[in-house]
């Protein structure tokens, strides 16, 4: 889908590209800085809010203490823990964010009195999120938390960020292979969250997730709209793996899929022309060769065309959470003005399809034989670069999935999944590296510095 280089850019041309970066950078973290300061200024208030809230408490507990009536101390409770709840929910979203806290209303008024001030830490987090591009992103993690502060027995918190984390822990956790993460396709930025190096990392767009929090650990540009190249595969074998009930029935690798993949110059697994399959090599062919061939017949296996395919496709973006800046054409990657998403919405794909056994079958897998056919007596071997090319850097731990791209508009980019030797997954998306070697080392340094 377009030619890959693994030579570097001289040395003039990559001095400019790095001086780009780093004064991006340090636009970056001055913008950043500011909204940690404005964070606090907030956090500030809502101590304030939750100290009144304490004192209310103590005037109620003294009230029935010296024998007023139970009847009219209920009373008062209930009109001081309604209007508390109403000024933080004032204070932390105001006029302008009131998408924010209708995002998070449910939550907020069933999570009891006193996870009122969780649910409205996340109404916050929603309005930053407004401001920071992330707009559906954010609002979807203020309804995750504060559901989850609900089913962790939200009133029994103090309101504090830390109580909020206890809930989570308590409510919504999943256990994927040997690792845990944290439910939801949700992640937010924290007063952690690290800016990329661009001495270190020289991809345009980066981003670095711990699933087990669903906190950005380091970011650049995750929410910029980008080609998402092959990775769009991640989606098609996702959506295909829901439709498909038989692994080992036989699919047909039709002359549709062939002459798709020849006429726009993709990469491809190696089918013949009406080549009889079984379903499951399909699925290795469209991921680990990143075979056009095999992702289209997939798609018209599973749906009866690629119209029909990518209109799943697009139904499964919106159950995420991510239409509002992703959208996809088609199966494969190809480049078009209306195929787009985010890193930050490929990081939410790659989580459901790893949380997906099969699929994280699939993108785990370094090499794979198709079963024999006619065409290809011996089968047909293939091997997903990226892991075979990785598996012997020191990244920290074992990166166990992953996905490349590349068109010419994108540039290298790839999306994997490691778990650390510490036990912690991380899922790392990065796009425009200038060759295939670079994405790989980009992806070594996301996980070598910013993860634990």
């Amino acid at each position: 889908m377009g030619r890959q280089s693994d030579g570097f850019e001289d040395e003039r041309e990559e001095e400019l590209r790095r001086r780009e970066r780093a004064q991006r950078y340090a636009r970056a973290r001055r913008e950043k800085e500011r909204q940690l300061r404005r964070r606090r200024l907030l956090r500030l208030c809502l101590a304030g809010m939750l100290c009144l809230a304490a004192v209310i408490g103590a005037v109620t507990v003294i009230a029935r203490a010296v024998g007023k009536k139970s009847g009219e101390a209920g009373a008062q409770k209930t009109q001081a823990e309604t209007a508390f709840g109403e000024n933080v929910r004032d204070v932390l979203t105001g006029d302008e964010t009131a998408d924010a806290s209708g995002e998070t209303g449910t939550a907020y008024r069933t999570s009891g009195a006193a996870g009122y001030s969780a649910a409205d830490i996340t109404g916050y987090d929603v309005a930053e999120g407004a401001e920071d591009g992330t707009g559906n992103e954010s609002g979807g993690a203020g309804n995750l938390t504060g559901s989850a502060v609900a089913a962790g027995q939200g009133g029994e918190t103090n309101g504090s960020s830390g109580s909020i984390g206890s809930a989570l822990d308590q409510a919504g956790k999943i256990r994927v292979g040997d690792a845990e993460f944290l439910a939801g396709f949700t992640a937010q930025e924290t007063e952690d969250t690290h800016g990329v190096d661009p001495e270190q990392v020289t991809s345009t767009y980066a981003l670095l997730i711990d699933e087990s929090t669903n906190e950005i650990v380091a970011e650049q540009n995750a929410h910029e709209i980008i080609n998402p190249a092959s990775m769009t595969k991640i989606l098609t074998v996702l959506v295909a793996a829901e439709q498909v009930k038989d692994l080992d029935e036989k699919a047909a690798v039709t002359i549709e899929a062939t002459d798709y993949a020849f006429s726009h110059d993709c990469s491809t697994a190696g089918f013949a022309a009406d080549e009889q399959v079984p379903v499951r090599d399909l699925f290795y062919g469209t991921i680990l060769p990143s075979g056009a061939d095999a992702a289209v017949a997939l798609a018209i296996h599973a749906a009866g065309s690629q119209e029909a395919f990518v209109e799943l496709m697009n139904e499964k973006l919106d159950e995420l959470g991510l239409s509002a800046t992703a959208h996809f054409t088609n199966c494969v990657g190809l480049y078009d003005e209306a195929h787009h998403c985010t890193v930050y919405d490929m990081a939410m794909i790659l989580k459901a399809a790893v949380e997906n056994d099969f699929c994280r079958e699939v993108l785990s897998a370094h090499t794979y034989t198709t079963a024999q056919t006619e065409a290809h007596p011996e089968g047909i071997l293939l091997s997903n670069w990226f892991l075979r090319r990785i598996e012997d850097k020191d990244t920290g731990g074992e990166v166990l999935c992953a996905k490349t791209g590349f068109v010419n508009q994108s540039g290298n980019c790839a999306a994997s999944y490691q778990v650390t030797d510490s036990g912690r997954p991380y899922i790392c998306v990065t796009a425009d590296a200038h060759s295939s070697w670079r994405c790989i080392y980009d992806h070594v340094a996301m996980y070598s510095l910013y993860a634990e």
